[in-house]
């Protein structure tokens, strides 16, 4: 890997200006999804979770946003993972999305709470039936001796719901995430990239920053 050194690309598919980016937060990343949405619908609701792990050490891990409002990004897991523990420890998490062709990533700040149970209900019966077996399968994080205990665990789900609806498991459901920042970055050339970040006051109130890049 010589050559990492002299890997060089240059921006220069958007902009990113104060006059074009709306003033809240929350529309500009509704406006940056949607054309993530667009200009590559396969995964383009991934994000980089990062939890405050054992000894202050971040971890992070992608998942997949399954819902956006005013009220927060909302995401669904197994609670007793390892995000799960460390999010019980500790709620302030970090997201990051990355979108290549369009050159821009997002950056989100927040505390994460777990929905209502009748939310993870609900979503949980939308899921395809292996997924929600799956959910029952896997003990997230834990050691196991091989991916034939995995598949005979599998099996032994498989035959105990049969014929019947799969249930939500009590240990899986979702978390919304509450934004507390937010920052667009638009790749420019020359690495002159445009970064705009939105804090928000102790009244509620969004305001709106250059950083340089």
């Amino acid at each position: 890997m010589k050559d990492l050194g002299s890997v060089r690309k240059d921006y220069s598919t958007h902009i990113l200006l104060e006059s074009e980016a709306h003033e809240d937060p929350f529309d500009q990343f509704e406006k940056w999804m949607e054309e993530a949405r667009t200009n590559d619908p396969e995964d383009y609701n991934a994000m980089n979770l990062a939890t405050i792990g054992d000894h202050g050490f971040p971890n992070q891990r992608i998942v997949l946003l399954r819902e956006f409002s005013r009220e927060g990004l909302v995401f669904y897991t197994n609670y007793n993972s390892v995000k799960g523990q460390e999010i019980g420890q500790d709620p302030k998490v970090a997201i990051n999305f990355f979108w290549k062709g369009l050159e821009r990533q997002i950056r989100v700040k927040g505390e994460a709470r777990k929905l209502p149970a009748e939310v993870s209900d609900a979503y949980f019966a939308s899921r395809p039936r292996e997924s929600q077996l799956g959910a029952w399968v896997s003990d997230q994080s834990t050691v196991i001796k091989s991916r034939e205990e995995l598949e005979r665990r599998m099996k032994e789900i498989e035959d105990k719901y049969e014929g019947k609806e799969v249930d939500r498991p009590s240990h899986w459901g979702g978390y919304r995430v509450f934004p507390v920042y937010f920052e667009f970055w638009q790749g420019r050339p020359g690495r002159l990239h445009d970064r705009l970040s939105y804090r928000v006051d102790a009244d509620g109130a969004w305001y709106q920053e250059r950083l340089a890049p």
